[in-house]
């Protein structure tokens, strides 16, 4: 690559994953679990199994929670360091996308270019980016253990697939059967459509691979389950796994055209290389590869399409074989203006948001979104508009810069999407929605009383705090931090005086006389 091309993927990647992660609070409620999950393993001592305020975690198996404990250990307790593993996975992930489409391409160091580029400068990948989660560790796990089963297939090398192997023990480890099932679900379809059978068959009963895998898996489940009885397990594949697909769980509930209708928001602004991307698909034949791709694609967008619960984030799992088409295809969009529009959509609207609020309030009765609503507009700062406005400058610089090529007017459409999303709107809603619970936590942190959670689950608010906060009626004496739209309730279950110690937007921390 050029120096200009170097720069310009460093750019993406600061941009897209790291700008502005040490800057705000953790985020309710996946930011806060995983957090407090972490303090808690230091807290107790105990980093074979995680709790959550006081109770056992299930959620995911341990291997986020490790790197997360190593970051804070080395840098200290902060939202930086939280944030720090999934920076660098969601790094990682962009370098494997950028190697393999360069390897795939001819040698072609712009598709590379385009293909990682558009990755960590995409409005959804760059959110999971920059999360204190599994998310983005996960990702990167299961592009290189699928990106390495085709290599495989291309030129089988033993030491290719126990590579393949190796990331599926870490993924086991991050998040569970997903790590094996998908690489199963791509390649069953795929061997049935070329005809590769045989390695469909010598990778799925690869006896050295399996056992890296289970050497990788074990310890970490034999340890947990001689501690624990197999309650972890239990909890883990019935309720978060087989119950995730089949029932809709913590109301994200879904339809079958949820995933097509999100799909160009999730790649922004890089929606119009959807097309060429899926386009693709009637050379299907000609091209194994490109049929690769899209099987990949395919059965994530139509696995989760049709499970009860629902996120955005979970199309990610099949979003790297677009962003390689993305790559693979980076010249197939010609007119600019086509290219940028979706970009240019978004700016003008996030440019707009502050007036835009007003026109649409929160019904009355619902006061905890009132007062958020109303904290984020009166804390909209001359930064915002100096970020929104300065990435729709930089666009339309972009635009009518003599000679561009389209794809990379769109990777600096991105940088400009990026800053304003990252530079402008994170900050703007953390106003709104999270330091009202930083600074609840912080003050009861400085009361040092008893505190709990009256019917809220912001679990960030024990992070600041430094103490679990257990999910009850508070008693006299102690602390309940809660929603303002939970206040009368409160005060009719508890029957006693209550003294506010802290309240801004829809966030309270009452003390019980």
């Amino acid at each position: 690559m050029s120096r200009q091309h170097w720069l310009l993927f460093a750019l993406a990647l600061f941009c897209g994953y790291w700008l502005n992660s040490w800057a705000v609070p953790l985020f309710d409620l996946d930011e806060g679990a995983f957090s407090e999950a972490t303090r808690e393993m230091f807290a107790r001592g105990n980093f074979l199994m995680t709790y959550l305020d006081g109770e056992p975690r299930y959620d995911k198996p341990i291997l986020i929670y490790w790197l997360q404990a190593a970051s804070v250990a080395l840098l200290g307790w902060s939202e930086f360091a939280l944030r720090l593993p999934s920076m660098i996975a969601a790094s990682l992930w962009a370098w494997a996308v950028y190697r393999f489409t360069r390897e795939v391409g001819g040698g072609s160091h712009e598709k590379g270019l385009f293909a990682a580029g558009s990755l960590a400068l995409s409005l959804i990948p760059g959110l999971i980016g920059h999360a204190a989660t599994a998310d983005a560790l996960l990702n990167l796990l299961l592009a290189l253990s699928l990106l390495d089963l085709w290599r495989w297939i291309e030129h089988p090398r033993r030491l290719v697939l126990l590579r393949v192997y190796l990331w599926i023990g870490l993924g086991l480890l991050t998040k569970g059967p997903v790590a094996v099932a998908l690489p199963v679900m791509v390649m069953l379809p795929f061997a049935a459509l070329y005809g590769r059978w045989r390695e469909g068959l010598k990778a799925a009963f690869f006896v050295p691979g399996w056992l890296l895998a289970l050497a990788v898996f074990l310890p970490w489940a034999v340890l947990l389950t001689l501690r624990d009885g197999g309650e972890f397990f239990r909890h883990f594949l019935l309720d978060h796994n087989v119950s995730r697909y089949s029932d809709t769980m913590e109301s994200h509930g879904g339809h079958l055209w949820y995933y097509a209708a999100f799909l160009p928001l999730i790649v922004l602004p890089f929606s119009a290389w959807l097309v060429p991307a899926l386009a693709s698909a009637k050379r299907w034949k000609s091209e194994p590869l490109t049929g690769y791709l899209l099987v990949w694609f395919g059965g994530v967008f139509l696995l989760f399409s049709t499970s009860a619960t629902q996120l955005p984030h979970y199309l990610l799992y099949g979003c790297t074989p677009l962003f390689v088409l993305f790559g693979l295809h980076h010249e197939a969009i010609t007119r600019r203006w086509l290219a940028l529009l979706p970009a240019a959509i978004f700016l003008v609207l996030l440019l707009a948001l502050p007036s835009l609020l007003p026109l649409f309030p929160p019904p009355e009765h619902r006061l905890y979104e009132r007062g958020l609503v109303a904290l984020i507009q009166a804390t909209v700062t001359p930064g915002y508009y100096l970020a929104c406005g300065g990435a729709l400058l930089l666009l339309l610089v972009t635009a009518f810069r003599p000679g561009l090529p389209a794809w990379q007017a769109t990777l600096r459409a991105g940088l400009a999407v990026a800053i304003a999303a990252w530079g402008g709107v994170l900050p703007l809603l953390a106003n709104g929605q999270q330091w009202p619970v930083k600074l609840a936590g912080l003050k009861a942190k400085e009361l040092g009383l008893p505190a709990v959670a009256y019917r809220i689950h912001m679990p960030s608010f024990s992070v600041y705090r430094e103490a679990e906060t257990p999910h009850r009626t508070p008693v006299s004496g102690e602390l309940a931090f809660t929603r303002v739209d939970r206040l009368e309730d409160l005060q009719t279950e508890v029957a006693r005086p209550l003294v506010v110690e802290y309240q801004a937007g829809g966030i309270v921390l009452v003390r019980v006389e």
